[in-house]
């Protein structure tokens, strides 16, 4: 979001009136970036209530509508590798203004022409900047990858900012766009970025998806689509990874893993109890569960019924 919308945020946990945390990425262009980025910086505002520490930008549009920007043309629509959202000098530009500003950088990129020019323009800014240690610099979605830069992410130390849901919730399609080959090797590869090092949070995107974490959870235990087969079962993650991937690996992406992710003393006392154990209970029952306590600090903020 733009600077104001962080204000009205601000204003409303002076007031008193914001129960969740925020972790606030920020949508606003480079020339107002360099005049501000040193004052827009905020970690931790209001009792851990609101941190800025993010820049956010769209490489490409969405798989779906064609709009992702692919290596090769589209097996459904030839003439077509989708579209560039944002120059390759633009995004360079971001980059080097997060990394001397102490912001990291979290690109929206679905298509495997869009992550590799972004992986590109990490690399690129991280070797010039050796002196920046541990920057996380984020790959929003990661949905389609080729597989020469699957490795990349674990290499480079870049976040694979992923939803699991997006598996799930595309499969049918995917091989009509990318085709078997493609769809096979590169789609939502979260093992496989895994087992080259990367980390993997997970989320859940919305609105474009229901904000719900439950099927996300599901969708990364068993890539189970609504028609009943899994999508490229051998990708799925186990359940300790599936939690892990929400809770540790989503704070780690924040910077924010010595505050959440796990239930420790010295960390918020953010916590949420679920009608199921989902960890234990058979896979089939994990879509059922509802979410009975929400906690933040201590407090609680919704008891169902």
């Amino acid at each position: 979001m733009g600077w104001s919308q962080v204000e009205l945020y601000k204003n409303a946990i002076d007031q008193g009136k914001l129960g969740i945390r925020l972790n606030v990425m920020l949508s606003e262009g480079n020339k107002r970036l360099a005049g501000n980025a040193a004052k827009w910086k905020i970690i931790g505002y209001g009792d851990n209530h609101l941190s800025v520490r993010t820049i956010k930008r769209l490489i490409d549009g969405a798989l779906g509508a064609h709009g992702a920007w692919l290596l090769e043309p589209y097996a459904d629509l030839p003439g077509s590798t989708g579209l560039n959202t944002e120059s390759i000098e633009s995004l360079r530009e971001t980059a080097r203004l997060a990394i001397e500003n102490g912001f990291q950088l979290g690109v929206h990129a679905i298509g495997d022409r869009a992550n590799r020019e972004i992986l590109n323009i990490y690399e690129e800014t991280f070797k010039a900047h050796p002196d920046k240690k541990d920057v996380r610099f984020r790959v929003e979605h990661a949905q389609h990858l080729n597989p020469s830069d699957i490795p990349r992410f674990g290499a480079l130390g870049v976040v694979a900012a992923m939803q699991s849901i997006h598996c799930t919730s595309d499969g049918p399609w995917i091989a009509k766009r990318l085709g078997e080959k493609r769809a096979g090797e590169g789609a939502y590869v979260w093992r496989k970025l895994m087992d080259s090092g990367a980390v993997v949070s997970n989320g859940t995107d919305a609105p474009v998806e229901d904000c719900n974490p439950i099927p996300g959870f599901y969708a990364a235990v068993t890539r189970r689509m609504k028609n009943g087969e899994a999508f490229y079962p051998a990708q799925k993650m186990s359940r300790e990874e599936a939690l892990r991937s929400y809770t540790m690996n989503g704070a780690y992406a924040a910077f924010e893993e010595g505050l959440k992710g796990s239930l420790v003393p010295g960390k918020l006392a953010d916590v949420t109890v679920y009608s199921k154990d989902i960890m234990t209970c058979p896979e089939e029952e994990i879509p059922a569960t509802e979410v009975l306590w929400t906690i933040v600090g201590g407090k609680i903020l919704y008891k169902k019924g």
